[in-house]
């Protein structure tokens, strides 16, 4: 599965994927999950929202246990986030198989759409149009580069967005979600285990900065004379990280958007995206605050104008203690060693979802730390070892 799913989207150039949501690249990862649920003589279906599911068994039942992820990536990005917890899934389910189980509760797969948001800024489209966490209104509003919005960019992938929305009654057919996920950090590495539980994904948003000032030409105009919003926009990306460090948090300017965007003139605007995550609220906004605090400072001094609007934000997840603890249980049985349970600064399909429906998250080491990078990697043995967990938990709760 792996070796068939690797090419798909990967740069020449760069080593890392370009699998945006709903493109070619999108489609065929979407061709190569309908062909893995088929050759398994699974049920089939695409929702509403452009989410792929696999069922075994009858959805109808209100109790399945569901697993996997994303295969959607960031520009350039790596070979496991997403794609480890799709092909994990996969493979759980057949290792299953070979143990003989008896499924006593429906079991499904999914691939979640656009959970990136590469290509429409906004993370998790298709888990927060599923559970009502992204309005219509606003889901018909998300535009890419190009200026094509969700809506045609469906259409022109096959897909027909008039029913996009939310579906409680898909989310009604499931009593747990599972997601296996390679960790975006160093701390199983650190600890010696090859795979972890979820406690928590940190509070996390993103903040578009404006910074208008006056085009004008590079070579003739003083220096004096100049309003230049790049200089506001620097100083706010030193800002953010002096704030970031003070508190204990991350904060990055990861993104963007000059114009002119000419060699030889100064810029009239600077768009700038932060992304910002902390532990708690309270330290995220004291982050948050004081950078837009700073780029004020620094803007009126410049004589630029300065917008900054919030477009996306995402409150602490504490993912649901009984599940989590359920797992701990199951895993627990097999080692003696304590299975670690650690929290996250990355956002996923199952922090949306938690609010809905009980979801809980298994990490597989990542011995870098490196995520959305060509460098992004885990090891074949804690791969396998990732399966053979989240085999046993989905034994554990499908199959008692």
């Amino acid at each position: 599965m792996w070796r068939s799913l690797r090419p798909i989207g990967r740069s020449d150039a760069s080593g890392g994927y370009r699998r945006y949501a709903w493109t070619g690249a999108d489609a065929e990862c979407r061709l190569w999950f309908q062909a893995q649920a088929e050759a398994r003589g699974l049920e089939y279906e695409v929702d509403r929202n452009g989410n792929q599911w696999a069922w075994l068994g009858d959805p109808a039942r209100g109790d399945a246990v569901v697993t996997g992820s994303h295969l959607d990536s960031v520009p350039d990005g790596g070979a496991f986030d997403g794609p480890l917890g799709v092909v994990s899934s996969f493979a759980a389910l057949d290792e299953l198989r070979a143990r003989r189980v008896a499924f006593t509760r429906p079991l499904a797969i999914v691939n979640f759409g656009d959970e990136e948001g590469a290509r429409f800024g906004l993370a998790c489209v298709g888990s927060r149009l599923t559970a009502g966490k992204l309005t219509v209104e606003a889901a018909r509003q998300l535009t890419d580069a190009e200026g094509v919005t969700l809506p045609q960019a469906m259409e022109r992938a096959g897909y027909d967005p008039s029913s996009i929305g939310p579906d409680p009654e898909r989310l009604a057919r499931i009593g747990a979600f599972v997601e296996l996920h390679v960790e975006q950090g160093r701390a199983l590495d650190l600890s010696g285990d090859p795979v972890g539980i979820a406690s928590a994904i940190w509070p996390h948003g993103r903040w578009r900065f404006d910074f208008r000032g006056e085009a004008n030409h590079a070579g003739t105009t003083r220096l004096v004379d100049r309003r230049d919003p790049m200089l506001t926009y620097a100083e706010t990306v030193l800002a953010a990280r002096r704030e970031a460090e003070l508190a204990g948090a991350v904060a990055t300017f990861g993104k963007i958007s000059v114009e002119p965007n000419g060699v030889n003139a100064i810029p009239s605007l600077v768009r700038g995206w932060l992304d910002s995550r902390a532990a708690d609220q309270s330290t995220l906004d004291t982050v948050v605050t004081g950078i837009e605090k700073a780029a004020r400072e620094y803007a009126d001094r410049h004589g630029i104008d300065l917008d900054v609007v919030r477009e996306s934000f995402t409150p602490v997840v504490e993912f649901e203690h009984a599940l989590r603890d359920e797992l701990g249980t199951i895993l627990g049985a097999r080692t003696d060693r304590p299975i670690p349970v650690l929290g996250t600064g990355a956002g996923h399909d199952a922090g949306i979802l938690s609010e809905s429906i009980p979801t809980a998250m298994l990490f597989v080491r990542n011995p870098t730390g490196i995520s959305h990078s060509p460098a992004e990697f885990a090891a074949e043995d804690d791969c396998v070892t990732g399966v053979t967990a989240l085999a046993d938990v989905l034994e554990g709760l499908a199959c008692r």
